[in-house]
């Protein structure tokens, strides 16, 4: 008789009963739709629109035009898989990996703290998010090696990256443009996000430090059991460091510094530094291009490049697909002209109340507006317009309509089945999206209590 106990289904699954439930709301939740200025929504303007309700057409076509809709992040996917694909046919990684660990000697665990600072910088700073997807692939392995599970590799970009964009202090992409609706300047409540971003990232540590000393010390303790990951970490065999390898090594390491730099903002971070203003085209042809270098390095044929490069496409095309998929959410709600609606609902049921139960009311009424505008760019130049003057007569200011807005949408985003990052990098680990949320769970109560906390905290300072 075959097992009839329950599985977790797979991120496949759970995105397309998200798209079903969805075109079903556009069913039941009128249609409706502000009034724009400059793409803004202004607030008190919401009237009633023709129903578009999405039937099985729609449904089937979602996820694809999900992909249309996110096909540059998806191409940047399948180009770094092609780069790393390459880079793993040399040997390189598995050297260095072997390297790093002989050189750590057993203190492999304060990789963690340093990496997740590292992440939590770029999350606080400039948003460093979708970028993370390139990153899972080179410490999976790593943590892998040093005798943890995919779940200790994973923790420390998405968890250490999610504290600081929780804590966003001048992220330009959500705090920027959330300050900039909300007619306030970036510095304003600077000193609280810091404060909050020291806090968070904190506990973000603790937390995978504890885990990952559990697993280190008994492997049973594991939610997915050590090895779970696609890229394989057997450092028994040791593969010898050669300069050739050497070199490979200093370009990838410069291809993933080039990435972070090419994305800062340093303008609207008014920092004196020279602005590329890459995104993901060039990202994707900087990755190509150093696979290719690579491979040159390595001294192989240009049919062994071209082969190997598609090869590692392969291996990243179900991450892709489920990015695309993901993002097919967002534009169903969008067809079926519900995501106004949705928005009009939070603005009156805030209508009246005082500064403490507003901010709250305001960041609670974000937690499930991410998960349908997953966003953050996108969900603050829907809603900040609408929320802040409400924030005005209620004596809260923009600066905590802001701090609200990028708690929750930064916290959703750690687990919710819509963030493409979070089923891409759980995709990448094979960590099932059942396992990560039962291990992730307490840590993320912990993050929902102490937001409650800064943003009282806030009012009364304010």
């Amino acid at each position: 008789m075959k097992d009839l106990k329950f599985r977790m289904p797979t991120a496949y699954t759970i995105l397309f009963l998200l798209i079903i439930l969805v075109a079903v709301s556009t069913w039941l939740i009128p249609a409706g739709a502000y009034d724009y200025e400059d793409n803004i929504p202004i607030a008190g303007t919401y009237h009633a629109v023709e129903q578009n309700p999405q039937g099985v057409g729609a449904v089937l076509k979602a996820a694809f035009s999900g992909f249309y809709d996110a096909v540059d992040v998806c191409v940047f996917i399948l180009m770094v898989g092609g780069f790393l694909g390459i880079v793993m046919k040399t040997g390189a990684v598995d050297a260095g990996v072997g390297n790093i660990i002989r050189l750590l000697g057993g203190h492999e665990k304060w990789l963690i703290p340093i990496l997740m600072i590292f992440f939590g910088l770029g999350g606080t700073t400039y948003g460093m998010w979708e970028e993370t997807m390139a990153f899972y692939p080179l410490l999976i392995p790593v943590f892998l090696a040093a005798g943890y599970d995919a779940v200790v590799g994973i923790s420390v970009i998405l968890l250490g990256a999610g504290a600081g964009i929780i804590s966003s202090t001048v992220n330009p992409f959500a705090t920027g443009i959330a300050a900039g609706f909300a007619g306030v300047s970036l510095g304003e409540g600077i000193i609280l996000r810091v404060i909050q971003w020291i806090v968070f990232e904190s506990a973000a540590i603790w937390f995978v430090m504890a885990y990952a000393a559990r697993v280190k010390k008994n492997p049973a303790k594991s939610v997915v059991g050590v090895g779970a990951g696609r890229i394989s970490a057997n450092m028994e065999e040791s593969t010898e460091f050669t300069p050739r390898r050497k070199a490979i090594m200093v370009i990838f390491t410069l291809t993933f510094l080039i990435m972070i730099y090419g994305v800062i903002p340093f303008d609207e971070m008014g920092l004196p530094f020279p602005v590329l203003g890459w995104w993901f085209p060039e990202l994707s042809a900087l990755f190509l291009a150093s696979g290719v270098i690579v491979g040159l390095i390595d001294q192989m044929r240009e049919d062994e490049i071209a082969e190997i490069f598609v090869a590692g496409c392969a291996d990243l095309l179900g991450v892709a697909l489920i990015i695309g998929i993901s993002r097919g959410i967002t534009v169903l709600m969008n067809d079926g002209a519900i995501t106004d609606t949705v928005l009009h609902w939070g603005e009156e049921a805030l209508s009246g109340a005082g500064p403490i139960s507003f901010v709250l009311l305001v960041y609670l009424i974000y937690l499930p507006l991410t998960i349908l505008i997953p966003s953050s760019s996108g969900l603050a130049t829907l809603s900040v317009p609408v929320m802040a003057p409400l924030g005005r007569f209620a004596g809260v200011g923009g600066d905590l309509v802001v701090t609200a807005f990028q708690s929750a949408s930064g916290l959703v985003n750690m687990i919710t089945p819509t963030a493409a990052v979070v089923m891409g990098a759980l995709a990448l680990g094979h960590v099932p999206y059942d396992r990560w949320i039962k291990y992730v769970w307490k840590l993320i109560l912990y993050f929902f209590l102490l937001t409650l906390v800064f943003l009282i905290i806030g009012v009364l300072i304010g």
